[in-house]
C-alpha cells in the first residue's frame, strides 16, 4: 500500500509546438513519476513530439483516449499506486475536463500539482498584438453534422462585438480521426451560422478576421483581413485559431498592419 503522502497527480503542460517547449520542472516530474499518461484530443503538437519526449526522458508515455480522460478511472487508480504525470498540449487547466479530473483526485485525497505552459489563449492575441484584457468570452466552432449546426458560438461572437471585445475562436479537433478544422472551414461555418440566424450582415465577407496558424511553431503564420479574402488563403497544416477583432485601439490596428499584414 502506497502512503497517502506519496500519491500525487501532476498535470503538466507541454506548450504549443513540440517536446522542446516542456519546462525543466516538467521534465523532472515526468522522470520521477510512477506512471505517465498523455492526451491529444484537446490540442495537438507537431508530429513525433511524444516519441521524441519518450526518448528524452527514458519513460513510456501512455496515450489515453478522450473517453479514458473524461472517465478518469485509469488515472485515479494509478494515483493510488504512486505519482502520476498527466501530459497535456498547451496549458493543462484550460479544459474543463482537466479541472474535473483534478477535482476527482481531490475527492480521493490525492494531492495535485500543476506545471503550466504556454497556451493559445495568451499566445494568439500576443502574436496579433491585441490587448488581452479586451478579449471577450472564448468559443469553439464544432464540425457541422447533418441536421446539426448550433449557433451559440456565433451568438457569443456577436455579443462580444456589441461590447467592443475581441473573440478568440477555437476550432474543433477530432483527433481519433486525425481531423482538425482549418481556419478556412471555420470562416465558412461562421457565415453559415449567420445565415441560419437570419443575420448575415453581422458576419459576412467584409468582417475583419485574423488567423494564427501553428501558434508557437517555427513556421507560424499570422494574418488579418476581410473574411471573404481570408477564406481563400492558404495557411498550411493545423492547428489553426480564428480571432474576430472587436473595436481596435490605434496600437492594435498598427500591430495588425505590422505583424498580420492588415491592409485596409
Amino acid at each position: 500500500m502506497v502512503a497517502e503522502k506519496d500519491r500525487r497527480l501532476t498535470l503538466i503542460g507541454l506548450g504549443l509546438c513540440d517536446e522542446k517547449d516542456l519546462t525543466a520542472r516538467g521534465m523532472e516530474e515526468i522522470r520521477e513519476a510512477n506512471s505517465v499518461f498523455a492526451e491529444h484530443y484537446t490540442s495537438t503538437l507537431s508530429k513525433g513530439s511524444i516519441s521524441r519526449l519518450e526518448r528524452a526522458v527514458g519513460r513510456k508515455i501512455v496515450m489515453l483516449t478522450r473517453e479514458e480522460v473524461e472517465n478518469g478511472t485509469r488515472i485515479i487508480e494509478s494515483c493510488r499506486e504512486g505519482r502520476v504525470a498527466f501530459l497535456v498540449a498547451g496549458d493543462p487547466m484550460t479544459a474543463t475536463t482537466h479541472v474535473d479530473l483534478r477535482l476527482r483526485a481531490a475527492r480521493e485525497s490525492i494531492e495535485t500539482a500543476i506545471i503550466h505552459a504556454s497556451s493559445v489563449l495568451t499566445a494568439v492575441p500576443g502574436l496579433l498584438g491585441l490587448q488581452h484584457y479586451k478579449l471577450g468570452r472564448t468559443t469553439t466552432l464544432p464540425f457541422p453534422q447533418e441536421g446539426y449546426l448550433p449557433t451559440s458560438p456565433y451568438e457569443i461572437i456577436i455579443n462580444n462585438l456589441d461590447r467592443g471585445l475581441h473573440s478568440l475562436v477555437l476550432l474543433d479537433i477530432d483527433s481519433e480521426n486525425n481531423r482538425y478544422m482549418t481556419a478556412n472551414e471555420g470562416m465558412s461555418v461562421l457565415e453559415e451560422m449567420a445565415k441560419k440566424r437570419g443575420d448575415p450582415g453581422r458576419i459576412d465577407d467584409d468582417t475583419l478576421v485574423a488567423v494564427v496558424a501553428r501558434a508557437g511553431w517555427p513556421d507560424c503564420i499570422v494574418a488579418a483581413g476581410k473574411l471573404g479574402e481570408m477564406r481563400t488563403r492558404t495557411f498550411g497544416s493545423p492547428p489553426h485559431t480564428l480571432v474576430v477583432p472587436g473595436q481596435l485601439h490605434f496600437m492594435e490596428d498598427e500591430a495588425l498592419r505590422a505583424f498580420a499584414g492588415l491592409n485596409r
